[in-house]
């Protein structure tokens, strides 16, 4: 049986649009997968079936190498393409992939703006990946990503009339339960791909729907503001709920609205309907929602049209270069709906 290692150091986004590689490998071929990530992002795998054993990347460097080197890989396949990635498959040496980043079509669409123009766009990412393992004999089986929820993550109703996941103590009200509510990503790495807190309470007030508010300790603050200002319609997880924890909130949701971020393609993985807003980057650098062939209308993508100064960036920034923010400040809330 040969033996595979995958690398994708980061982040969350990216590593669930490698799990059709991972599937791929598995289901085409007598192989055994290893895959080489962070330590912050191993939730993100464990519980994939495909895959036979995570390596976390050390301080150590030595370690790391050594513990690979032990496995005897017959191929690497690097879904990173950075130097750590480069200094892995040289210390090595073994037979290696690695995939087409683009950067310099990202460049042309961000500082030429010639995307709308000339119809210039990046092949989707899911696309490139698989593209790695072509040389393997090795396609695309159309069935879009992956994400395998740990049973202990998972939403449980009590007595009491509330929902808990597993481990947090914070509950959730029963009424948010059965395709009930909608989950909204508050958060984002970057805040040019953050919606404003104005336009979430657009979202949030003067509407029948409930509301779960999902991100980590960061977007407490802002997610409390909308709680403060609505009428018991909406929920604040953001920071009593682990990744896997919001992944089950969103598997039960009617649908997600996020931003550019990574639990866009999670929800796309559990193939839940996704409206996705875009501010500071656009689909057109191929990181859009990813879902199987035939399902491709769960995915809605809201963005303001014909803005000079979109994409500002491929990433985002922590703030709006030209201070007035339009590419979300000009979002029209009412298209926010599936």
């Amino acid at each position: 049986m040969k033996k595979i290692l995958i690398i994708r150091l980061s982040s969350i986004g990216d590593i669930v649009l490698t799990t059709p590689v991972v599937r791929c490998l598995k289901t085409q071929s007598d192989c055994e997968i290893h895959y080489l990530t962070k330590p912050s992002n191993v939730p993100i795998l464990e519980a994939n079936p495909y895959i036979s054993k995570i390596h976390v990347l050390k301080e150590d460097w030595s370690e790391i190498i050594q513990e690979l080197k032990a496995e005897n890989f017959d191929f690497i396949v690097d879904l990173h393409r950075n130097l750590r990635s480069l200094r892995i498959k040289l210390s090595l040496c073994k037979p290696s992939s690695t995939f087409k980043k683009c950067n310099f079509t990202k460049w042309k669409i961000v500082h030429l703006k010639c995307f709308t123009k000339h119809k210039l766009h990046v092949s989707h990412v899911v696309e490139r990946y698989m593209e790695t393992v072509k040389p393997l004999g090795i396609t695309y089986d159309g069935k879009g990503l992956d994400y395998f929820i740990p049973e202990a993550s998972r939403l449980r109703s009590t007595p009491a009339d509330t929902c808990t996941v597993s481990g947090v103590e914070g509950q959730i009200p029963s009424h948010f339960l059965e395709n009930e509510y909608i989950a909204i990503a508050v958060g984002s790495k970057h805040a040019t791909k953050q919606l404003p807190v104005e336009k979430l309470l657009e979202i949030c007030k003067n509407t029948n729907e409930n509301f779960v508010l999902l991100g980590d300790n960061n977007d407490k603050q802002k997610a409390e503001i909308i709680v403060k200002s609505t009428e018991n319609n909406v929920f604040n997880a953001c920071g009593i709920l682990n990744l896997n924890q919001s992944a089950a909130v969103v598997q039960h949701a009617k649908y997600l609205i996020s931003g550019d971020t990574g639990l866009m393609h999670i929800a796309a993985a559990l193939k839940k309907p996704v409206v996705s807003v875009w501010g500071s980057t656009v689909p057109e650098f191929g990181m859009y929602a990813y879902f199987p062939k035939g399902q491709e209308h769960l995915s809605k993508i809201v963005q303001v049209e014909n803005l000079s100064c979109r994409p500002c960036s491929k990433l985002g920034y922590d703030e709006c270069p030209k201070k007035h923010f339009n590419c979300m400040n000009q979002i029209n809330t009412h298209e926010l709906k599936i």
